[in-house]
């Protein structure tokens, strides 16, 4: 399972540190073992990764994985360490991490008995995927199998609703099919208006091949005499067509070690755009692990050639059958659409990490929501499928939005984003729109009282209830499109969602300083709920939700201080009797609010417990659900020493500094500069920082190689890296003893010359200007 990426720019005798990595595309497959999480989670729902080991591109259309249950029921995963049969690979569109449906999938399987999991003989890593001697590897839209010991196969697609076509085409010696996509959530079992659709091909002839009973799935029995049998498959959300095109343009060949070195060097050059220096294998591996499962999700949903099917919901007869499928658009040329936006959980961290490692695909991203709004009427709050769902709470899509607009990522079209918005915050759908999943869950009752009482339970959404949550979340909602409000001179709309920004004051209790229910007439529940889950919070407890204030710190702090006691003891208290959930986004900011206290060193500390209790490197390897990359975009974050708490907020507070973990770590930025953080001594026992510099001095390339001035070569990616930046001699900044040789061969004795960091936070501009960020690490914490 080592990865030794193909096809990267390297010069001689250098290696990029994601080529030391073993990257385990199984963690998370199994329940987590997670003590601490464990408090909260069950084992079936939250306490599972709910990973696959699937072989994609970054972002690929379609997640070709090995198959261990036949089903596309929602919460159920294509695979499972603890299952143990191998049930063929499938073509599928599940949301790593999630625990929503499959859809518009299908599979290949041998049908000459069962074939056991055996893990001992199992391979997963980005780019292939091997068991015994059936193997797996492919692109975003196309996959190249091959099959050793069998001869008899099943082809088949997956629908619970009965529905589905497959056939033949001998002449062709080609299978295709089409799978409609149903809707969940708002507007459950309806048509989602397309279908997954797929083509398939052998390398050989077969002897037979006959439609089974349930008419969507083929037998196919090749001569037993054939060591082998190769299969090509390719998909698409368009036509047959569009599955056909997509795998000639990707795999026109059956050559399967190209395809595999293909896929192998685009995963090199995506997760080279981190090198992460460290002598600790399990930190790297698990560092590169999380760096590929938060590059899976959003997916790419058009073809190679631009087309899509159009978002929103299709045209139904009254009987709620399909009447027409929904036109098929097309991207301009080399741009791409994206779908899939677990919302709730990927605005937090996957989309901050984006904005740094590849905003071009972030602006993509955004510019694919405001091409959903444009066609669906009404920005999405959490798309999926091709249409609108109403999940979760809050309307994040403003939240990637505007990060990604204050972080000044382009690529999307602005003043239609802002229309989009605006209609969103303010507008009021017709009944029909609203119960399809279109405008804010309970607005009227969020302008009239300032909150949601608990009267009002929201019965058009698939998460009814949850009043308090959705207060707190819709305030963090508004104050982001605030500042772009602001900033684009929309004054009136400024004011109006700076005061709405406000009303998270309104759900804490004044009596306990906690969140807690409130009745329309304006009383709250008096019943001590601290630690369970009521119906008004959103999967946790009040006293999860209670720092769930990131806009708006400093208020918190009064609202929680006037009430008896302080921000920091309460803090205290959260973490000292662990009533901290991992497992579940709500809580993944509040740690980092130590930075907002006077005892920053506090989070240093125990950011490094959070990291070694709710991750590893086994299957078992996370403690909840990975939720599309949120969890391991935290664990990305957190390993390289910040975290963006509020996203969208005020750019001197981007990210909260935490407790590096990296001996070194470089980003290569798009724009051809280089940000990296030396952390000088860190180790499990040196996690308390003593100081840190900040200054524009670079070091590295994206290549691994490059000459200043013709001289030599300058190296970056190891402790010993070398930079000849001129005739004279050489220049080693990564020695640890605080030595820099200069270019006339002298030390300079002392730190690097830079701005001394005097609070813990770091703003994005800093980070894409470049330069060298360097802490001096210890064992005891600096008070």
């Amino acid at each position: 399972m080592i990865v030794l990426i193909s096809g990267s720019a390297v010069c001689a005798g250098y290696q990029h540190e994601y080529q030391r990595a073993v990257i385990e595309t199984r963690i998370g497959t199994a329940p987590g073992r997670s003590v601490i999480s464990g408090k909260f989670n069950s084992e079936a729902g939250e306490g599972q990764g709910k990973t696959i080991p699937c072989v994609t591109e970054p972002h690929g259309m379609t997640f070709w994985t090995p198959q261990t249950r036949i089903s596309e029921r929602k919460g159920v995963q294509p695979y499972s360490y603890r299952d143990t049969a191998f049930l063929g690979f499938r073509a599928s569109h599940w949301l790593v991490g999630g625990a929503t449906q499959d859809y518009g999938s299908f599979y290949v399987r041998p049908d000459d008995g069962p074939v056991a999991l055996d893990h001992e003989s199992e391979t997963a890593s980005p780019e292939y995927y091997s068991l015994g001697g059936y193997e797996l590897t492919g692109r975003s839209h196309s996959a190249i199998m091959r099959m050793s010991g069998a001869h008899r196969f099943v082809a088949g697609l997956i629908n619970e609703y009965g529905e589905g076509t497959i056939t033949y085409d001998a002449g062709r010696h080609e299978i295709t099919g089409s799978n409609p996509v149903h809707r969940i959530y708002a507007g459950k079992g309806q048509p989602a208006g397309f279908s997954g659709h797929f083509v398939l091909r052998f390398d050989s002839t077969p002897i037979s091949v006959e439609l089974l009973g349930d008419g969507r799935s083929l037998s196919i029995v090749f001569d037993g005499n054939a060591p082998c049998i190769t299969f090509k498959a390719g998909c698409s959300f368009t036509s047959v067509e569009g599955a056909r095109a997509n795998l000639d343009a990707e795999i026109p060949h059956w050559d399967f070690a190209r395809t595999r070195d293909e896929l192998a060097s685009i995963w090199g050059r995506q997760l080279s755009v981190i090198d992460a220096v460290t002598a600790d294998d399990d930190l790297r591996n698990q560092f590169y692990s999380s760096l590929w499962r938060a590059s899976l999700l959003p997916r790419t949903a058009s073809d190679v050639d631009g087309s899509y099917p159009a978002f929103g919901s299709p045209e139904l007869n009254e009987d709620g059958t399909l009447k027409s499928l929904k036109p098929v658009m097309k991207m301009p040329e080399g741009k791409i659409y994206y779908d899939d936006f677990s919302v709730w959980d990927t605005y937090r961290a996957l989309h901050p990490l984006l904005n740094i490692i590849s905003p071009s695909v972030n602006g993509d991203m955004v510019q694919s929501l405001v091409l959903k709004a444009q066609q669906g009427g009404w920005m999405p709050i959490f798309p999926c499928w091709g249409s609108y769902t109403s999940a979760m709470i809050g309307y994040h899509t403003f939240s990637i939005i505007c990060d990604a607009w204050g972080k000044g990522v382009g690529g999307f079209d602005r003043r239609e984003a802002y229309r989009h918005m605006r209609r969103l915050a303010f507008g009021h759908p017709s009944e029909a729109e609203y119960r399809d999943g279109r405008g804010i869950r309970a607005l009227d009752s969020y302008e009239k009282y300032g909150y949601i009482p608990l009267e009002d339970e929201v019965p058009d959404a698939f998460h009814r209830c949850e009043q308090m949550s959705r207060t707190l979340e819709y305030a963090y909602d508004d104050y982001v499109l605030s500042r772009v409000a602001l900033r684009t001179l929309h004054f009136r709309d400024w004011l109006r969602l700076r005061k709405r920004a406000r009303n998270w004051k309104n759900v804490y209790d004044p009596a306990t300083g906690y969140v807690q229910g409130r009745h329309d007439d304006g009383t709250f529940l008096t019943e001590d709920n601290l630690l369970i889950k009521p119906r008004f919070i959103t999967e946790g407890t009040p006293m999860h939700y209670s720092w769930y204030v990131p806009h708006d710190v400093e208020g918190l702090k009064e609202v929680m201080s006037s009430a008896g006691g302080d921000f920091r003891s309460r803090l205290d208290t959260m973490f000292d009797e662990w009533y901290y959930w991992h497992g579940n986004e709500p809580c993944h900011q509040v740690a980092y609010l130590y930075d907002y206290t006077d005892t920053p060193y506090k989070l240093q500390k125990l950011v490094r417990e959070i990291l070694h209790s709710e991750y590893s490197s086994g299957p078992s390897g996370l403690s909840g659900n990975d939720d599309a990359g949120q969890m391991a975009a935290w664990y990305v974050f957190s390993t390289m020493g910040f975290y963006p708490v509020c996203p969208g907020g005020r750019h001197s507070q981007d990210y909260a500094i935490g407790s590096p973990c990296f001996d070194s770590l470089t980003i290569h930025l798009e724009n051809g500069k280089t940000f990296t953080i030396v952390a000088e001594g860190t180790s499990d026992s040196c996690c308390y920082i003593q100081e840190g510099r900040l200054s524009r001095r670079q070091s590295g390339s994206r290549d691994g190689c490059y000459d200043y001035s013709g001289s030599g070569c300058q190296q970056s990616g190891s402790r010993n890296a070398c930079q000849a930046g001129s005739e004279n001699g050489c220049r080693d900044d990564r020695q640890q003893n605080g030595c820099l040789v200069g270019s006339d061969g002298r030390c300079r004795q002392g730190r690097p010359d830079g701005r001394r960091l005097r609070r813990p936070f770091l703003s994005h501009r800093d980070i894409m200007r470049g330069g060298t960020l360097t802490f001096v690490m210890g064992e005891e914490p600096l008070r």
